[in-house]
């Protein structure tokens, strides 16, 4: 059986190392890309079960590229959870549901709340 794909979006190398750390041993395989345009030409060639997704990008922000993803025909169910540093402000949490977030998770992650939120959408 293929390992369910999970898309990760993050300008900073060390956020994407720290999710493929919590993905290891995690029976999901973790595909990363630093930019939303990147990761926006992945979700055009693979199946994801879901995207994580940085929401302060330079360029394409994260609010910006979940838009987009929910634009392309082959990604617009796709789930979208932010990962993200930001304040814990309703305002940014509205911005991000309406862009088309499913979720909110925070950082740092615990490990144990990202895979089970994965589990929910895999």
């Amino acid at each position: 059986m293929p390992e369910i794909r999970v898309l990760a979006v993050d300008d900073r190398q060390e956020n994407l190392f720290a999710l493929e750390a919590a993905f290891s041993d995690s029976g999901y395989e973790l595909v990363t890309a630093l930019s939303g345009p990147q990761g926006l030409a992945l979700l055009r060639q693979m199946d994801f079960a879901a995207v994580l997704l940085d929401t302060q990008m330079p360029g394409m922000d994260g609010f910006e590229t979940a838009q987009a993803i929910r634009a392309q025909e082959c990604s617009k169910n796709v789930p979208i959870i932010f990962v993200t540093a930001i304040d814990r402000s309703e305002s940014n949490e509205r911005k991000g549901y309406v862009s088309g977030a499913v979720d909110f998770l925070y950082k740092p992650l615990d490990r144990r709340i990202l895979l089970a939120k994965i589990r929910v959408f895999a």
